[in-house]
């Protein structure tokens, strides 16, 4: 083996290191900041989800909850869906007043769809608010518009069906013209979350 192959090895193993070294370091010094813009994100989403709501308290999503969710989901047919984190929406004295809801649904067009929903005790969807989304411009995107998150909001139902054909009835919500694949990934997502909130109530 010549000195010029070992050499050309042995820059190349440096620069590799280096590389190696150099990514790790800025991993670890954006992951803090990262990790508590990603917080900030979610509360900001609770608070527009639950506005009459004076603090969010964690609830626990030990292993024999989530399974209970989990399967919940699965026979429901939300096989493609997830709740990733559940909160108790408070009032002023402490008392509860419905969940703030975090899912993921993986049947976007584009990918993975996360959201967070708010729920009141009576089961009415105040709303949704995207954590992130990632769809066809000018299309799937228009998931993120007041226009079609509004159709959720304070619409008290069993589960939303989506139309092509204009909203009629109370859990009908209208499809988003040529983004018929994102309008049924929100729209499971959504009765995802209201079937994990009767899992939770019962």
């Amino acid at each position: 083996m010549s000195s010029k192959i070992i050499r050309d090895a042995l820059a190349l193993t440096a620069i590799t290191l280096v590389s190696g070294l150099a990514l790790g370091a800025v991993y670890g010094i954006t992951k803090e900041p990262i990790a508590r813009q990603e917080e900030l994100a979610k509360q900001e989403a609770y608070q527009e989800v639950f506005p009459e709501a004076e603090q969010f308290q964690t609830v626990t999503l030990d292993e024999e909850l989530s399974g209970q969710i989990r399967s919940g989901l699965d026979e429901a047919g939300y096989t493609q869906d997830s709740i990733q984190e559940v909160t108790e929406a408070l009032d002023d004295e402490g008392q509860r007043l419905g969940y703030a809801i975090t899912v993921l649904t993986t049947a976007g067009y584009g990918g993975e769809i996360q959201f967070s929903m708010g729920v009141s005790l009576d089961g009415t969807v105040n709303g949704i608010s995207f954590l992130s989304i990632s769809e066809t411009a000018g299309l799937g995107m228009k998931a993120d518009t007041e226009e079609f998150r509004g159709q959720f909001a304070q619409k008290q139902v069993e589960a939303f069906t989506y139309t092509k054909n204009g909203a009629s009835e109370e859990d009908e919500i209208d499809a988003i013209s040529g983004a018929t694949i994102t309008t049924s990934a929100v729209t499971d997502a959504v009765n995802a979350g209201l079937c994990a909130f009767r899992i939770l109530e019962s």
